[in-house]
């Protein structure tokens, strides 16, 4: 297997049927698992009705329940890693993340990269439709991130991310702590302190036409303490040790990181 893409879901009723036809009417042979924390809207029966016309290529695994970002990638990420995928993608469901990056994201981490970061804040990258407001909020929680933890990655807390098998393989799920935008800092920051290669690539990010925003003061206030608790672990509990598993997989590409 080469490509999965993985799209947690909660109530996206709205949105899940158009992202689902936009990947796959591609033809560039991504498959897609649907990890959706069992929506009271219907998202899940949606996703099925499809699978009739997507067979093996389109996969839903239902949950039992809210339990949150982080926890439905890292179940994804094990379910991949069960099937043998060779590149595992993060991507949101509200089209905020453009089908059409998805071959971008995919050729860069072929060509030379570990991890491939879809970026707001690198040169060419862009928001759509955000207030100042939310502009300022992410961009902020940016560099507060990258002054405390010293990671070489302008964006984050982005959530638009091809990964190879191995460093999923070589991260200890369990000891990833977070859910929300905390989440996405730790993996980038797990993966960069266990020497693989982090490239960003720009992207524009169009916040979502339909639906609801998932963001709330507990996901930033996890965000701004979990940064904290991330450095100091790093600082004074033998980070790398602590995060990598039981075996080490090799990173194909040399051990260095461009922000």
């Amino acid at each position: 297997m080469e490509k999965l893409v993985i799209i947690p879901t909660y109530n996206e009723s709205e949105n899940i049927k158009a992202i689902l036809h936009a990947i796959l009417g591609m033809q560039l042979n991504f498959h897609i698992l649907v990890v959706d924390d069992n929506s009271p809207d219907g998202t899940a029966s949606l996703v099925r009705d499809m699978q009739k016309d997507y067979p093996g290529q389109l996969f839903l695994e239902v949950r039992q329940g809210k339990l949150g970002l982080g926890t439905a990638y890292i179940f994804g990420f094990k379910w991949a890693i069960d099937r043998d995928y060779r590149y595992i993608f993060e991507m949101d469901a509200d089209f905020s993340h453009n089908p059409n990056d998805l071959e971008r994201l995919y050729q860069t981490c072929v060509r030379n990269a570990d991890v491939v970061v879809g970026s707001r804040y690198v040169k060419g990258g862009e928001t759509v439709n955000w207030s100042r407001y939310r502009i300022g909020l992410s961009k902020g929680g940016a560099l507060y991130t990258r002054v405390l933890t010293w990671m070489p990655v302008k964006d984050p807390t982005a959530g638009f991310i091809c990964y190879r098998k191995e460093v999923l393989e070589t991260i200890n799920f369990d000891q990833i702590n977070f859910v929300g935008y905390a989440f996405q800092i730790e993996m980038k920051f797990a993966a960069w302190k266990l020497g693989f290669r982090v490239v960003e690539i720009p992207i524009t990010f169009v916040d979502r036409k339909y639906g609801t925003s998932k963001m709330n003061k507990n996901i930033v206030k996890e965000g701004i303490l979990g940064v904290l608790k991330i450095q100091w672990q790093s600082m004074f509990k033998n980070y790398r040790k602590k995060v990598r598993n039981n075996y080490v997989a090799a990173s194909p590409l040399p051990a260095e990181v461009l922000g």
